[in-house]
């Protein structure tokens, strides 16, 4: 497979910013990606504290409340492998503006839904968008700068996903009492400035495939088997087990994704290129952020019905609240990718996993009548762990590999984690809805909070059983992230011969 230069492309004096072959692009294509990353934690912080609110004005259903989560980030975890090669193949700065563009489309069409189907189908499109960002956010950073200063990059990426994280929540109670349909509106401006930005500053600089081939095999297969297994556990824990829905779910899941390693092993041009994984640094930290997604993600969609089901707080009140945990990840992800450049990331990373572990395990203390100092406390441990795992372990998968497939790897590297995200609460709600009444499910997660502390028992029992889960997991991927080989250790990985890219050496692990 030959690779087509196009460094030299974009003459500087046409476009807004500087040359590729500019020190100082780096930090162009920078403000980019955290552009785009800003956008997409903003709207997640916005939309789960309007998640109430959406229940009883679109008189949703829990499961159909849920799933207006979970629709978005199954699209975009399902998507995300084919907008990586296809962005590989066409270039990533189109593919990160088209990105803007529909996110920015989707949004619109979601404020002004009638009912919460329209909704989702909605959301499914704002997760195509969401593909081509995510897909292109590290591979645009690694393809801008050095190794030796790609963990500061992923840091800075993390940092603003961090503010973000900060803004949403708080930014959301204000947009609910103006009305939800600004959870979605207030987007379309930031995608569209995100897109005009893109255009003017971005260069394609990595080179792009001549093969056009593209996947359908492989990616109808995964999504069947991950929305199978996403239904079954959603649905069942919420509903029950002895539904069809759910065996057949369950089922689904058992058959195709097995299929869809098979496809993989076999394609020419898979959409997901399972000898990226034969490099054991790239594997064994894709399974630790596998973990991390896992263990972290439900955690403010927990606290969001926390603090306005349980505690009664109202929904700017309770976007305050959940400010350390991003505050935490804020402070923790700079200083981490500095850390990881100058000393490796694999003992880093692991301390962050445990520090995440530990601020989940105090969380299981937390009653009804708790003050706000624990919990925001609690919430600062886990933030702070977070984001000390985050960058160092993400710039050590994204070092990993040669510069033309980093657009395949960031796919992989947010397959992995999001696919741990979506089941991350998938399984929370299977375990907090478990034996609790229907009455008290709907009081909590519509943030009434008027139950008495004798209804709330049972609902903050399976909290805590969640979250000792959680825990659990974060105990596990720090085990994983301190195991795995570091850089020099790590064989690199193999390229065909008919492909003559420059292999980048792995960052330090």
């Amino acid at each position: 497979m030959r690779i087509l230069s196009t460094t030299s492309a974009t003459p500087p004096s046409r476009r807004f910013g500087v040359d590729a072959r500019h020190d100082n692009y780096k930090w162009w294509a920078l403000s980019c990606t955290s552009l785009g990353m800003l956008l997409a934690t903003i709207n997640s912080g916005t939309l789960i504290i309007a998640l109430p609110d959406l229940e009883r004005h679109l008189h949703t259903s829990l499961l159909t409340l849920v799933w207006v989560i979970l629709v978005y980030m199954i699209a975009s975890t399902v998507l995300v492998l084919s907008a990586g090669r296809l962005s590989d193949q066409f270039g990533r700065k189109n593919a990160y503006i088209g990105g803007f563009l529909v996110f920015a489309a989707a949004s619109l069409g979601a404020g002004f839904s009638g009912s919460g189907t329209e909704l989702i189908l909605w959301r499914i499109l704002q997760g195509v968008g969401g593909a081509f960002l995510f897909a292109n956010a590290a591979a645009i950073v690694t393809d801008a700068f050095p190794r030796e200063q790609l963990g500061v990059a992923m840091g800075t990426n993390t940092m603003v996903a961090a503010v973000g994280l900060v803004i949403g929540p708080v930014l959301g109670g204000a947009l609910v009492d103006i009305s939800w349909h600004w959870v979605f509106w207030f987007n379309v401006p930031f995608g569209l400035i995100g897109s005009a930005w893109a255009f003017s500053v971005l260069r394609e600089i990595s080179g792009r495939s001549e093969d056009r081939a593209f996947d359908v095999l492989g990616t109808v297969t995964f999504v069947i088997g991950l929305t199978g297994l996403v239904l079954g556990i959603s649905k069942g824990g919420i509903e029950g087990w002895d539904s069809p829905m759910v065996y057949g779910g369950l089922i689904a899941a058992v058959i195709f994704l097995p299929v869809f390693v098979m496809v993989e092993s076999r394609h020419k041009q898979p959409m997901l290129d399972l000898a990226i994984f034969k490099n054991r640094l790239f594997s064994a930290a894709a399974a630790a952020s596998f973990l991390n997604g896992l263990a972290r993600f439900s955690l403010m969609f927990l606290f969001v019905f926390y603090f306005q089901g349980v505690q009664g707080d109202t929904p700017i009140t309770a976007g305050l609240k959940l400010a350390p945990l991003a505050v935490g990840m804020l402070i923790a992800s700079p200083l981490a990718g500095r850390y990881a450049d100058r000393n490796g990331s694999r003992a880093l990373a692991s301390l962050g996993m445990l520090g995440m572990a530990v601020g989940m395990a105090l969380m299981t203390t937390l009653q009804r009548s708790t003050g706000y100092f624990w919990p925001g406390l609690f919430q600062l441990i886990t933030g702070l762990g977070s984001g000390a795992f985050l960058s160092p372990n993400t710039a050590a998968m994204m070092g990993a590999v040669a510069p033309h497939r980093r657009g395949i790897a960031s796919g992989a590297r947010i397959l992995v984690q999001n696919t741990g995200a979506v089941l991350s609460i998938a399984f929370l709600m299977a375990i907090i809805t478990s034996s609790v009444p229907k009455s008290v499910l709907f009081s909590v997660f519509s943030g009434l909070g008027n139950l008495s502390n004798a209804q709330l028992v049972p609902f903050l029992n399976n909290m805590h059983t969640a979250l000792w889960c959680l825990a659990a997991v974060a105990v596990v991927g720090a085990i994983v992230s301190y195991v795995r080989p570091n850089a020099a250790a790590s064989a690199p990985l193999s390229e065909p011969e008919s492909e003559p890219a420059k292999q980048s050496e792995p960052v330090a692990a």
